[in-house]
């Protein structure tokens, strides 16, 4: 039996510094991994974890001079080299040194470099949880590892997710990428029930995970959200699901039932503060259909006038923002400060000039308000709409309006008629009598077409009476009080398209029809008179306010107007019409989610190229929908019916789908010394700074 020939180790003791010099010798000429600062501040903390691997100098005749070089350890010896600089270590402190002989001084410093094994990502990640069990602050953690607390943050996350979904990850049954989705969820049987899902599903991409872990949640951007706030909903013990390693604007709200139910209670309270201004009738909703009033009269209130405090800090914002902007004027560039400050002066006293409105006692007694959400998440209350079945009969408001007529004109015996009783025939008498009804019918005839002829040669009086008509229609809902017998209608959408009342383009018909109403007179009757003293440019806008209003292109099936809807293509092209310019983008609920998988390739192989097209060729319809909602996101794309002169649009080729917006979870180091007063923290240290396999986590 043959004799196994035991091994004989190298030696090991301590060299003072000043005896130790580097050989030329080291394989490492790369700065990688930490810098020399980092490793010298890691050595002062906590000592130097790894020896030095050393060869002594010898003389010309072989004799040994009492120095030795360093072919394997060069980083450290540089790092103590600084603290020497900085008077932090003696020139003469002993350094432990295993000291070679025989060999090659290379294979030395290879050996060291390529034996050692990089850590394990879930290693490093259970590492810091156990730092963080012992007792070390996040931050602390952060400082001892030269990361950022964002970094510390993201592999405490990891270390967190279901201990059964950690073992798959250790035994390579699913990526880093796939590890981190798993995060926005804190439920581990949650995570459980996605991560069987996933089994029998062809799609397992980290976008995918996300998606099934954030079913039926709400994104912090909800409005709703917005308008309870996020802080009252975590405070009645809801929850927020968050994404440490994508962008996930603020996280999503998991328990909806909960946001729903603090919704309705903050708005019934506000709905409770408008009731007790008086109004007949409160209608509260999250969102109420575009053209919800339609057919209603609005009334005009009056602006509450400003109180002497307000009058006061109103002139003394104007002050400020008139010394500035002429401090301005002398300037090349703004500063930051300086813009941000004027902004908000201006913002300040665009507050003042749009100021709550007053009504009427009488005028709120017989009309209502909605109160709703806006798109941002703000209140909004709607005031002042009267109901058609609460407007004076016809016949009361003309006699009311005779008898104003005939107060004005001095009249003093002026008799109230009962509407309800016929108007008695005068008694003939020897002097002149009403003309009969016959005659006067044919003499206004006459009249009438004196009228259209004449109005007919006057284009620009003709412009003035259309205008008047519509305008009473829109915003008086008063037809009678013009001889001209045009109508306009304004469709009300019967067919509710998703989101159409948050709209961009809505707000800016609301925006627009205010500042109307609060130019135009309170009374109808002194409209003509208005219209007549305005300049043509501003009753050209306003016809073309009241004209828009009563486009009609929507496609119904019941209702078939092949002309009309080409007349709406021609009309597009006249006014350059550009939905995505607009603010329409596809998305889900609005587009994607309706159509046929065909549909939503051939969209986005238009916008992105075939190539991104069929990268999610083999998703499922709703997977597909949702990625493509991404994909198609600001590039413009439309649909056929939303296009004008239906251009064809192509984009730059799409970036590989799921790929993750942030580097895996474990930051690429060359693995040399490390720091901690606790045994993980000294393994971790040592061992946690070469990981080239996960690649590294980004910081926040």
């Amino acid at each position: 039996m043959a004799t196994v020939q035991k091994i004989s180790l190298a030696s090991s003791r301590d060299i003072p510094f000043n005896k130790l010099v580097l050989s030329q010798s080291n394989v490492r000429h790369i700065k990688a991994g930490v810098s020399i600062e980092e490793l010298a501040e890691d050595i002062a903390r906590r000592g130097l974890l790894q020896g030095l691997s050393v060869r002594a100098v010898t003389g010309a005749s072989g004799a040994e001079t009492g120095i030795y070089e360093i072919p394997a350890g060069g980083r450290r010896y540089r790092a103590l080299e600084l603290l020497v600089k900085q008077k932090r270590l003696a020139r003469t402190a002993p350094v432990p040194c295993i000291v070679r002989e025989g060999g090659i001084p290379e294979e030395d410093s290879l050996a060291e470099n390529i034996q050692r094994a990089p850590l394990h990502p879930l290693d490093q990640f259970r590492a810091f949880l156990a730092l963080k069990e012992k007792g070390q602050s996040e931050e602390d953690i952060a400082a001892a590892f030269f990361v950022s607390v964002g970094v510390v943050k993201q592999r405490l996350k990891l270390a967190s997710v279901s201990p059964k979904l950690l073992d798959v990850y250790a035994d390579d049954g699913m990526t880093l990428d796939q590890l981190m989705a798993f995060t926005v969820s804190g439920d581990h049987k949650r995570q459980e029930q996605v991560f069987e899902r996933l089994k029998s599903s062809y799609d397992k991409q980290p976008y995918a995970i996300r998606r099934m872990l954030t079913e039926g949640a709400a994104r912090v951007a909800d409005k709703r959200a917005q308008f309870i706030g996020v802080d009252a909903y975590e405070t009645a013990g809801g929850t927020i699901l968050r994404d440490l390693f994508q962008g996930d604007d603020g996280g999503w709200l998991q328990d909806v039932a909960l946001l729903d139910r603090l919704v309705a209670e903050k708005l019934e309270r506000e709905a409770e503060t408008v009731r007790a201004e008086g109004w007949k009738w409160i209608e509260v909703a999250i969102d109420f259909a575009y053209g919800h009033t339609f057919g209603l009269r609005q009334l005009r209130g009056e602006p509450l006038p400003l109180t002497a405090e307000e009058i006061t800090a109103r002139d003394a914002l104007q002050a400020e923002y008139d010394r500035l902007s002429e401090e301005c004027d002398s300037l090349e560039e703004l500063t930051e400060a300086i813009d941000e400050r004027l902004a908000g002066l201006e913002t300040a006293l665009v507050a003042f000039e749009d100021r709550p409105l007053a009504f009427a006692p009488e005028e709120v007694a017989k009309s209502g308000a909605f109160v709703s959400i806006a798109q941002d998440g703000s209140l909004r209350i709607e005031r002042g709409y009267v109901r058609s079945e609460d407007e004076l009969p016809a016949e009361l408001e003309l006699a009311e309006t005779e008898q104003v007529m005939a107060v004005d004109a001095g009249v003093e015996d002026v008799v109230t008629l009962d509407v309800d009783e016929p108007t008695p025939e005068p008694e003939e008498e020897d002097g002149l009598t009403p003309i009969s009804d016959r005659l006067m019918s044919e003499l206004t005839a006459h009249r009438t077409l004196g009228l259209r002829q004449a109005l007919g040669d006057q284009p620009n009086t003709a412009f003035l009476a259309a205008l008047h008509a519509l305008a009473l229609k829109v915003f008086y809902h008063y037809g009678s009080d013009s001889c001209l017998e045009l109508d306009l209608k304004s469709v009300t959408f019967g067919s509710q398209a998703p989101g159409l009342n948050d709209s961009a383009a809505a707000g800016a018909i609301r925006t627009r029809h205010g500042g109307w109403a609060k130019r135009l007179p309170k009374d109808s009757a002194e409209l003509w008179d208005a219209l007549q003293s305005w300049d043509g440019g501003s009753r050209s806008e306003l016809f073309a306010h009241v004209v828009s209003l009563s486009i009609n292109a929507v496609h119904e099936p019941w209702n078939r107007r092949p002309r009309a809807l080409v007349h709406a293509d021609r009309l597009a092209r006249t006014v350059d019409l550009d939905m995505a310019a607009m603010g329409w983008m596809p998305t889900v609920n609005n587009f994607l989610g309706r159509i046929t998988k065909a549909r939503i390739l051939q969209a986005v192989s238009e916008a992105k190229g075939p190539r991104a097209a069929d990268r999610i060729a083999h998703l499922k319809t709703g997977d597909m929908a949702a990625e493509a909602e991404t994909l198609l996101a600001n590039t413009g794309w439309l649909p056929e019916p939303l296009r004008t002169d239906r251009p064809q649009i192509m984009s730059e080729p799409a970036q590989t789908i799921g790929a993750p917006a942030i580097e895996p979870a474990v930051e690429e180091t060359a693995g040399d010394d490390g720091e901690t007063a606790v045994a993980e923290d000294d393994s971790l240290a040592e061992s946690g700074r070469t990981d080239e396999t996960a690649g590294s986590i980004a910081a926040e």
